[in-house]
């Protein structure tokens, strides 16, 4: 009886290769590898690696992480939200209009934009679920809807499309720190003090570290990666998850509440560009009605090198966040390369091209296609 259980055809054993192959985060981690290298053999003289060097580029991989995760997690669950860039713009909008021109304290405004914006995310997935229609189109209104309210509300209250002064007004507010500023500066001033190397650079004032702390950016980025992956690998709803993209009418019939999932994420990735935006404005000290531009697709491009598939059901948040950090190193790599800087987008083309590639040979792994 043993011995039939082991030749069983039914149970198909495969091999550690294949099962490697299989995880999302494959091809985040090959891209993530190939990057560091490339530019460890180009650019490593050109102070990319130095203390400044890697806090600019991580800078910017942080920024494309925080909108990565909800954009992820919204995939995996076999939706697309195409108003993250609008979103970012306008919510950085509204924390100017509430706390400049409206003169509210700068924490009111903080969380009243919060729960503007993510109650338009629950807008968007109720609107999708309500009607059928596809995400991909509600969302793309809603690009268009935003955007265009970016720029009306500004012009109508200060004839201008960029409000300015938020840096002063956020003086002394307990709330605007937590988006815009920086822990550890202590110990980075001890790490000076005892003359860590990398800490001191040529040009910086005596005794004033180069790296004077962490950005908010940076925490809040790594706590969502890390709230995202042990929502999406720790936790039930993680499976509902993963079932709602996957096979949605399935999931219904499994108990799954699907609708209440996507409208979830909606709201989650809505949460996830309006901190974006106000980590923004708080390092600026002004709101501009460009901002955001493309930043949707720059999201989605970052997931699909981590490993999501297109049409949901499978990916990873770690691999998300290596497609961001990719995304990173490479516009800043660039840059300390001495490379024309609009090559950017064409390595990022060819970068995304490799992912779809390897997404798709995945997916036909999993699902048997050929």
């Amino acid at each position: 009886m043993a011995d039939t259980a082991t030749t069983d055809e039914r149970v198909k054993e495969m091999s550690r290769l294949r099962l490697s192959l299989m995880r999302p985060e494959l091809g985040g981690m090959v891209g993530t590898v190939a990057v560091f290298v490339f530019f460890l053999l180009f650019a490593y003289d050109s102070g990319m690696f130095a203390a400044q060097g890697i806090m600019n580029w991580s800078i910017v991989s942080a920024q494309f992480m925080i909108i990565a995760v909800g954009a992820c997690l919204l995939m995996i669950a076999g939706e697309f939200d195409l108003s993250v860039g609008s979103m970012i713009g306008f919510a950085g909008m509204m924390i100017a209009v509430f706390g400049i021109v409206l003169d509210l304290p700068m924490w009111i405004a903080i969380l009243i934009t919060f729960v503007i914006c993510v109650s338009l995310g629950a807008l968007n997935g109720f609107i999708v679920i309500r009607t059928g229609l596809p995400s991909f189109i509600v969302t793309l209104a809603f690009l268009f809807i935003l955007r265009g309210f970016t720029i009306y509300i500004p012009q109508t209250v200060e004839n201008k499309t960029i409000i300015g002064g938020i840096r002063d007004a956020a003086e002394g507010d307990w709330l605007a720190p937590v988006f815009g500023g920086k822990i550890f500066t202590g110990f980075f001033q001890w790490l000076g003090d005892i003359g860590v190397v990398g800490v001191f650079e040529r040009g910086s004032r005596e005794g004033q570290p180069v790296v004077d702390g962490l950005p908010m950016l940076i925490v809040w980025a790594l706590l969502l990666v890390a709230f995202g992956h042990i929502l999406l690998t720790r936790t039930r709803f993680g499976n509902w998850v993963f079932a709602a993209g996957g096979d949605a009418e399935a999931a219904r019939n499994s108990g799954v509440p699907v609708n209440r999932v996507k409208v979830l994420m909606f709201m989650f990735t809505a949460f996830c560009a309006t901190v974006f935006a106000t980590c923004q404005v708080m390092e600026f000290g002004s709101a501009g009605a460009d901002r955001g531009l493309l930043k949707e697709f720059e999201a989605i491009i970052a997931v699909v090198i981590g490993g999501a598939l297109l049409t949901g059901g499978y990916g990873s948040v770690i691999g998300a966040a290596l497609g961001a950090l990719i995304f990173g190193v490479v516009q800043q790599g660039l840059f300390f390369a001495g490379v024309e800087s609009s090559l950017f987008r064409v390595f990022l083309g060819i970068i995304l091209l490799g992912a779809v590639v390897l997404n798709t040979y995945i997916r036909r792994m999993i699902t048997g296609e050929r």
